[in-house]
Protein backbone atom coordinates (compact mmCIF):
# COMPACT_ATOMS: atom_id res chain seq x y z
CA UNK A 1 0.00 0.00 0.00
CA UNK A 2 0.95 3.72 -0.27
CA UNK A 3 1.96 5.45 2.67
CA UNK A 4 3.85 9.06 3.72
CA UNK A 5 7.37 7.77 5.60
CA UNK A 6 9.68 9.58 7.16
CA UNK A 7 13.15 7.92 5.53
CA UNK A 8 16.94 8.69 5.28
CA UNK A 9 15.86 11.66 2.69
CA UNK A 10 13.02 13.04 4.46
CA UNK A 11 9.16 12.24 4.07
CA UNK A 12 8.28 10.45 0.75
CA UNK A 13 4.93 8.55 -0.09
CA UNK A 14 6.57 4.84 -0.45
CA UNK A 15 5.17 1.56 -0.62
CA UNK A 16 4.81 -0.26 2.61
CA UNK A 17 3.05 -3.68 3.76
CA UNK A 18 -0.47 -3.51 4.89
CA UNK A 19 -0.61 -4.17 8.47
CA UNK A 20 -2.92 -6.63 10.01
CA UNK A 21 -5.34 -6.23 13.04
CA UNK A 22 -4.45 -7.88 16.11
CA UNK A 23 -6.80 -7.72 19.65
CA UNK A 24 -8.68 -4.83 20.00
CA UNK A 25 -7.21 -2.88 16.60
CA UNK A 26 -9.60 -2.25 14.05
CA UNK A 27 -8.49 -2.16 9.69
CA UNK A 28 -9.23 1.14 8.47
CA UNK A 29 -9.62 2.26 4.79
CA UNK A 30 -8.13 5.48 4.71
CA UNK A 31 -10.52 7.90 2.98
CA UNK A 32 -8.98 11.75 4.45
CA UNK A 33 -6.51 12.75 6.72
CA UNK A 34 -6.71 15.81 8.77
CA UNK A 35 -3.24 17.62 9.35
CA UNK A 36 -1.88 18.93 12.60
CA UNK A 37 0.91 20.70 13.94
CA UNK A 38 2.83 17.62 16.03
CA UNK A 39 3.09 16.22 12.06
CA UNK A 40 5.40 19.00 10.67
CA UNK A 41 7.65 18.25 13.44
CA UNK A 42 7.72 14.37 12.58
CA UNK A 43 8.21 15.50 9.02
CA UNK A 44 11.36 16.26 10.10
CA UNK A 45 12.46 13.47 12.30
CA UNK A 46 11.49 14.25 15.59
CA UNK A 47 9.58 12.11 17.88
CA UNK A 48 6.36 12.96 19.52
CA UNK A 49 6.28 11.12 22.52
CA UNK A 50 7.25 7.40 21.68
CA UNK A 51 6.56 7.75 18.01
CA UNK A 52 8.94 8.94 15.25
CA UNK A 53 12.05 8.55 13.20
CA UNK A 54 13.39 6.61 10.18
CA UNK A 55 10.39 3.95 9.32
CA UNK A 56 7.60 5.99 10.63
CA UNK A 57 4.64 6.57 8.36
CA UNK A 58 3.14 9.65 9.60
CA UNK A 59 -0.19 11.44 10.25
CA UNK A 60 -2.61 10.95 13.44
CA UNK A 61 -6.18 11.56 12.15
CA UNK A 62 -7.99 9.93 10.04
CA UNK A 63 -11.99 9.23 8.68
CA UNK A 64 -12.58 6.09 6.46
CA UNK A 65 -14.00 2.45 6.66
CA UNK A 66 -13.48 -0.56 8.60
CA UNK A 67 -12.05 -2.97 6.50
CA UNK A 68 -11.47 -5.66 9.20
CA UNK A 69 -11.52 -6.41 12.76
CA UNK A 70 -9.34 -7.60 15.03
CA UNK A 71 -10.20 -10.75 17.28
CA UNK A 72 -11.10 -8.45 19.95
CA UNK A 73 -12.13 -5.17 18.54
CA UNK A 74 -16.24 -4.40 19.03
CA UNK A 75 -18.54 -1.97 18.94
CA UNK A 76 -18.13 -1.93 15.09
CA UNK A 77 -18.43 -4.01 11.91
CA UNK A 78 -16.78 -4.20 8.30
CA UNK A 79 -17.92 -0.91 6.27
CA UNK A 80 -18.58 1.33 9.16
CA UNK A 81 -17.83 4.52 8.45
CA UNK A 82 -15.42 5.63 11.33
CA UNK A 83 -13.28 8.73 12.23
CA UNK A 84 -10.25 8.73 15.25
CA UNK A 85 -7.06 9.08 15.64
CA UNK A 86 -3.51 7.32 16.04
CA UNK A 87 -0.47 6.55 14.23
CA UNK A 88 0.26 6.17 10.78
CA UNK A 89 -2.75 7.42 9.40
CA UNK A 90 -1.36 8.82 6.18
CA UNK A 91 -1.83 5.83 4.61
CA UNK A 92 -4.47 3.80 2.16
CA UNK A 93 -4.76 1.50 5.34
CA UNK A 94 -4.11 2.54 8.97
CA UNK A 95 -5.22 0.61 12.36
CA UNK A 96 -6.71 1.76 15.48
CA UNK A 97 -7.96 0.60 18.58
CA UNK A 98 -11.65 -0.01 18.86
CA UNK A 99 -11.76 2.52 22.24
CA UNK A 100 -9.97 5.27 20.42
CA UNK A 101 -12.74 5.71 17.10
CA UNK A 102 -16.23 7.74 16.59
CA UNK A 103 -19.04 6.41 14.47
CA UNK A 104 -18.88 9.31 11.36
CA UNK A 105 -22.22 11.05 11.55
CA UNK A 106 -24.57 10.48 8.01
CA UNK A 107 -24.75 14.09 7.47
CA UNK A 108 -20.82 14.51 6.76
CA UNK A 109 -18.51 13.41 4.66
CA UNK A 110 -15.20 12.04 5.06
CA UNK A 111 -13.16 15.87 4.14
CA UNK A 112 -15.46 16.92 7.39
CA UNK A 113 -15.23 13.66 9.64
CA UNK A 114 -11.29 14.01 9.48
CA UNK A 115 -11.14 17.40 11.13
CA UNK A 116 -12.62 16.71 14.15
CA UNK A 117 -10.98 13.59 16.30
CA UNK A 118 -7.86 15.42 17.73
CA UNK A 119 -9.43 18.60 17.87
CA UNK A 120 -13.10 16.86 19.54
CA UNK A 121 -11.06 14.90 22.68
CA UNK A 122 -8.12 17.07 22.83
CA UNK A 123 -10.36 20.17 23.78
CA UNK A 124 -13.45 18.20 25.62
CA UNK A 125 -10.58 16.83 27.90
CA UNK A 126 -9.21 20.40 28.70
CA UNK A 127 -12.29 22.91 28.46
CA UNK A 128 -14.50 20.16 30.42
CA UNK A 129 -12.88 17.32 32.25
CA UNK A 130 -9.53 19.00 33.45
CA UNK A 131 -10.71 22.61 32.64
CA UNK A 132 -13.91 22.23 34.44
CA UNK A 133 -15.37 25.08 32.69
CA UNK A 134 -19.02 25.59 34.38
CA UNK A 135 -22.21 28.31 33.16
CA UNK A 136 -21.56 31.66 33.53
CA UNK A 137 -17.81 31.71 33.76
CA UNK A 138 -15.22 33.49 31.77
CA UNK A 139 -12.40 31.14 29.59
CA UNK A 140 -9.88 32.35 27.44
CA UNK A 141 -8.15 30.12 24.66
CA UNK A 142 -4.47 30.83 23.81
CA UNK A 143 -3.94 29.81 19.81
CA UNK A 144 -7.46 29.97 19.08
CA UNK A 145 -7.57 29.93 15.43
CA UNK A 146 -5.84 26.71 15.32
CA UNK A 147 -8.27 23.86 14.71
CA UNK A 148 -7.71 22.42 18.27
CA UNK A 149 -8.14 26.12 19.79
CA UNK A 150 -11.56 26.74 17.47
CA UNK A 151 -12.90 23.70 18.74
CA UNK A 152 -12.49 24.75 22.42
CA UNK A 153 -14.13 28.07 21.94
CA UNK A 154 -16.81 25.85 20.34
CA UNK A 155 -17.13 23.78 23.62
CA UNK A 156 -16.74 26.27 26.03
CA UNK A 157 -19.96 28.14 24.61
CA UNK A 158 -21.70 24.84 24.42
CA UNK A 159 -20.78 24.61 28.03
CA UNK A 160 -22.39 27.53 28.85
CA UNK A 161 -19.19 30.27 29.49
CA UNK A 162 -20.81 33.67 29.44
CA UNK A 163 -17.55 35.53 28.18
CA UNK A 164 -15.14 33.77 25.32
CA UNK A 165 -11.90 34.91 24.43
CA UNK A 166 -9.48 33.86 21.56
CA UNK A 167 -6.34 34.89 21.12
CA UNK A 168 -4.40 34.97 17.89
CA UNK A 169 -0.94 36.51 16.63
CA UNK A 170 -2.67 37.45 12.82
CA UNK A 171 -5.28 40.12 12.04
CA UNK A 172 -6.94 38.31 9.43
CA UNK A 173 -7.48 34.86 11.73
CA UNK A 174 -8.39 37.07 14.50
CA UNK A 175 -10.78 38.96 12.51
CA UNK A 176 -13.13 35.50 12.54
CA UNK A 177 -12.25 34.49 15.46
CA UNK A 178 -16.38 35.43 16.55
CA UNK A 179 -17.58 32.90 13.61
CA UNK A 180 -16.36 30.33 16.28
CA UNK A 181 -17.48 31.43 19.46
CA UNK A 182 -15.58 34.28 20.49
CA UNK A 183 -17.03 37.53 22.21
CA UNK A 184 -13.23 38.99 22.78
CA UNK A 185 -10.14 38.26 20.30
CA UNK A 186 -6.56 39.62 21.66
CA UNK A 187 -3.18 39.42 19.88
CA UNK A 188 -1.54 37.74 22.38
CA UNK A 189 1.94 39.25 20.82
CA UNK A 190 0.70 42.84 22.46
CA UNK A 191 1.78 43.23 26.23
CA UNK A 192 -1.30 44.69 26.24
CA UNK A 193 -3.54 41.63 25.29
CA UNK A 194 -3.68 41.10 29.34
CA UNK A 195 -5.08 44.83 30.34
CA UNK A 196 -7.62 43.89 27.41
CA UNK A 197 -8.79 40.77 28.94
CA UNK A 198 -8.95 42.22 32.65
CA UNK A 199 -10.80 45.53 31.26
CA UNK A 200 -13.75 42.27 29.99
CA UNK A 201 -13.71 40.50 33.23
CA UNK A 202 -13.93 43.54 35.46
CA UNK A 203 -10.79 43.21 36.62
CA UNK A 204 -10.69 39.67 38.27
CA UNK A 205 -9.59 37.81 35.19
CA UNK A 206 -11.11 34.59 33.65
CA UNK A 207 -11.77 31.50 35.05
CA UNK A 208 -10.29 29.40 32.67
CA UNK A 209 -7.05 29.25 30.31
CA UNK A 210 -6.60 26.85 27.87
CA UNK A 211 -3.27 27.34 26.92
CA UNK A 212 -1.71 26.18 23.47
CA UNK A 213 1.30 28.48 23.48
CA UNK A 214 2.89 29.16 26.72
CA UNK A 215 6.50 30.46 26.11
CA UNK A 216 6.39 33.99 26.58
CA UNK A 217 2.54 33.95 27.80
CA UNK A 218 3.16 31.78 30.73
CA UNK A 219 3.50 34.58 33.42
CA UNK A 220 1.01 36.83 31.00
CA UNK A 221 -1.70 34.35 31.65
CA UNK A 222 -1.10 34.13 35.72
CA UNK A 223 -1.84 37.90 35.86
CA UNK A 224 -4.86 37.23 33.61
CA UNK A 225 -6.22 34.34 35.69
CA UNK A 226 -8.94 35.29 38.18
CA UNK A 227 -7.73 34.43 42.07
CA UNK A 228 -7.93 30.41 42.90
CA UNK A 229 -8.84 30.25 38.70
CA UNK A 230 -7.15 27.22 36.33
CA UNK A 231 -4.98 27.11 33.79
CA UNK A 232 -4.66 24.15 30.95
CA UNK A 233 -1.38 23.81 29.42
CA UNK A 234 -1.70 21.57 26.24
CA UNK A 235 0.96 22.80 23.66
CA UNK A 236 4.12 24.34 23.10
CA UNK A 237 3.64 26.68 20.55
CA UNK A 238 5.43 29.51 21.65
CA UNK A 239 7.89 27.52 23.36
CA UNK A 240 9.07 25.00 25.62
CA UNK A 241 11.10 27.03 28.18
CA UNK A 242 10.13 30.66 29.20
CA UNK A 243 10.30 32.91 32.42
CA UNK A 244 7.72 32.06 35.18
CA UNK A 245 6.73 33.98 38.17
CA UNK A 246 5.98 31.38 40.50
CA UNK A 247 5.02 34.40 43.29
CA UNK A 248 1.98 35.56 41.17
CA UNK A 249 0.95 31.41 40.66
CA UNK A 250 1.35 31.46 44.35
CA UNK A 251 -0.91 34.66 45.57
CA UNK A 252 -3.63 33.95 42.36
CA UNK A 253 -3.92 30.39 43.56
CA UNK A 254 -4.06 28.87 40.43
CA UNK A 255 -4.71 25.62 39.87
CA UNK A 256 -2.06 24.40 36.79
CA UNK A 257 -2.46 21.58 34.79
CA UNK A 258 -0.59 20.47 32.12
CA UNK A 259 -1.98 17.57 29.70
CA UNK A 260 -0.89 15.53 26.75
CA UNK A 261 -1.97 12.41 24.89
CA UNK A 262 1.72 11.32 24.30
CA UNK A 263 1.99 9.73 27.89
CA UNK A 264 -1.44 8.60 28.16
CA UNK A 265 -2.73 5.10 28.09
CA UNK A 266 -4.86 3.71 25.98
CA UNK A 267 -7.64 2.95 28.82
CA UNK A 268 -7.43 6.73 29.44
CA UNK A 269 -7.65 7.78 25.49
CA UNK A 270 -10.81 5.45 25.59
CA UNK A 271 -12.06 6.81 28.49
CA UNK A 272 -11.50 10.25 27.02
CA UNK A 273 -13.50 9.05 23.56
CA UNK A 274 -16.15 7.76 25.83
CA UNK A 275 -16.58 11.39 27.43
CA UNK A 276 -16.87 12.74 24.67
CA UNK A 277 -19.67 10.68 22.95
CA UNK A 278 -21.51 10.91 26.20
CA UNK A 279 -21.11 14.32 26.35
CA UNK A 280 -21.62 16.44 23.22
CA UNK A 281 -22.01 13.64 20.64
CA UNK A 282 -25.36 15.16 19.96
CA UNK A 283 -24.13 18.59 18.87
CA UNK A 284 -21.37 16.91 16.47
CA UNK A 285 -24.18 15.12 14.79
CA UNK A 286 -26.37 18.43 14.32
CA UNK A 287 -23.25 19.88 13.46
CA UNK A 288 -23.08 22.52 15.89
CA UNK A 289 -19.20 21.75 16.83
CA UNK A 290 -17.78 21.62 13.44
CA UNK A 291 -14.11 22.77 11.80
CA UNK A 292 -14.02 24.74 9.01
CA UNK A 293 -11.92 23.19 5.74
CA UNK A 294 -8.95 25.40 4.78
CA UNK A 295 -7.94 23.44 1.92
CA UNK A 296 -8.43 19.76 0.69
CA UNK A 297 -4.96 18.25 -1.13
CA UNK A 298 -4.62 14.60 -3.01
CA UNK A 299 -2.51 12.32 -1.33
CA UNK A 300 0.05 12.78 -4.41
CA UNK A 301 0.28 16.64 -3.39
CA UNK A 302 0.69 15.97 0.34
CA UNK A 303 3.73 18.15 0.68
CA UNK A 304 2.28 21.27 -0.81
CA UNK A 305 -0.17 20.32 1.80
CA UNK A 306 2.67 20.46 4.45
CA UNK A 307 4.02 23.93 2.94
CA UNK A 308 0.55 25.68 3.40
CA UNK A 309 0.34 24.55 7.13
CA UNK A 310 3.70 25.72 7.40
CA UNK A 311 3.30 29.19 5.70
CA UNK A 312 1.23 29.91 8.67
CA UNK A 313 -1.89 31.49 6.92
CA UNK A 314 -4.73 28.92 6.96
CA UNK A 315 -7.65 28.82 9.48
CA UNK A 316 -8.97 25.82 10.23
CA UNK A 317 -8.25 22.68 8.91
CA UNK A 318 -6.04 21.35 5.97
CA UNK A 319 -7.11 18.27 4.94
CA UNK A 320 -5.52 15.25 2.65
CA UNK A 321 -7.96 12.57 0.47
CA UNK A 322 -6.88 9.18 -0.51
Amino acid sequence: MKAYVYGPDGAQISDVAQPKPKGTQVLVRVRACGLNRADTGMRKGHAHGAAGGAGTVLGMEWAGEVAELGPDAKGVKVGDRIMGSGGAAFAEYTLADHGRLFRAPSNMNFEEAATLPVALATMHNAVVTVGGIQPGQAVLIQGASSGVGLMAMQIARLKGAKLVIGSSTDAYRRSRLKEYGADLAVDSSDPKWVDEVLKATNGEGVDLIVDQVSGKVASQNLAATKVKGRIVNVGRLGGTHADFNFDLHAARRIDYVGVTFRTRTIEEVREIFDEVRKDIWGAVESRKLQLPIDKVYAFADIDKAFAHMEANKHLGKIVVTL
